[in-house]
């Protein structure tokens, strides 16, 4: 936790210390009926303190961030400290530490949709709007940000409303689509669930429906889930007639290695032994000389000190006051 206090960074987690924390004005309330779904989630879990993450989705659904009073309503529910909630809150990007506007646009700044225009599509969005990245617009209709990465190289440059795919854009589709949401409209997705808005979409991930009827839910999972880029493989495999082997069919036993004479002679150690045999089943030149440089009966390089072979061909430090094996001030005495 490095937010200081007082710092926007840190109105998300008041109350740290123990104090209390009021409803901020202007917010919808954490009311009976979000506490009575809060602990709906937490019995899905086997441990209460899991139902965490839905949680603080599900505060944002109501008040568009997770604010000082979601911090203390998760706490009091879970019986965790609010720095625990905070060091959560904090860490994950798609928990927001202000209040966000109607709509969250974010654009892929990452590798290829940055190469294929993914910054002058934010660059443009930023000078139209007048903010920057995790900024809200004055009427509160648009939040801006820059995503690393939105997972969907395939369709770049990407753009993402409400966490809703816009594929393959550039600046003038990107413009009329920002244009529209602050009209009021929703443009349907490339792909994707009817847009709906941050906070549906938040409900959504706290695992309870944003839609007011089946209808509605069922039209969201109907919605298209692939792009034309994405099935080029599975395209070009039915044109060639290629298909990928069945599941369920056992692999086939490898080949048996080739039998390798055991090398060496009496009287040689176990490792003396293998260490001959690798030598003389070496396949090429290379693997040979790396078996020989290995080789037990290899001489230390020059300047390095030998050390004994113990019974297994296992080294040890020379042993001191053996003839011959002193330090080299000994042996100048």
């Amino acid at each position: 936790m490095t937010a200081l206090h007082g710092s926007p960074e840190a109105a998300a987690t008041t109350g740290l210390d123990g104090s209390p924390t009021a409803h901020v004005a202007g917010l919808p309330p954490l009311t009976a009926q979000t506490e009575a779904e809060a602990r709906e989630l937490m019995a899905r879990y086997p441990q209460p303190r899991s139902a965490l993450l839905p949680m603080l989705h599900l505060v944002q659904s109501v008040q568009g961030y997770v604010s000082p009073e979601g911090v203390g309503f998760c706490a009091r529910l879970l019986g965790l400290t609010k720095a625990e909630i905070g060091a959560v809150s904090t860490f994950y990007t798609m928990f927001k530490r202000h209040p966000t506007g109607e709509h969250l646009v974010s654009v892929c700044t990452n590798t290829l949709c940055a190469v294929l225009g993914g910054q002058r599509i934010y660059d443009a969005l930023s000078a139209d709007l007048g903010v920057g990245h995790d900024q809200t617009t004055p009427d509160g209709t648009i939040t801006l940000e820059h995503a690393e990465c939105l997972a969907a190289c395939d369709h770049a440059p990407v753009v993402t409303v409400d966490y809703e795919f816009y594929d393959q854009q550039d600046v003038e589709s990107a413009r009329s689509l920002v244009t529209a949401l602050r009209m009021g409209e929703k443009p349907p997705p490339t792909r994707g669930a009817p847009l709906t808005d941050f906070r549906g979409v938040s409900r959504q991930l706290a695992g309870l429906s944003q839609h007011p009827d089946a209808a509605a839910a069922q039209a969201a999972v109907d919605g298209p889930s692939a792009g034309v880029p994405t099935l080029v493989g599975v395209r070009l495999a039915a044109e060639r007639g290629e298909t990928a082997p069945p599941y369920g069919i056992p692999e086939p036993d490898p080949a048996p290695a080739p039998d390798v004479p055991t090398a060496g002679t009496a009287g040689e150690t176990p490792a003396e032994q293998a260490a001959d045999t690798a030598v003389a089943a070496a396949g090429n030149p290379a693997e040979q000389a790396g078996a020989e440089q290995h080789h037990p009966d290899t001489p230390e390089p020059a300047g390095r000190q030998l050390a004994e072979r113990g019974a297994e061909g296992t080294d040890r430090p020379a042993t001191q006051g053996q003839s011959g094996s002193g330090t080299s001030v000994e042996r100048e005495v």
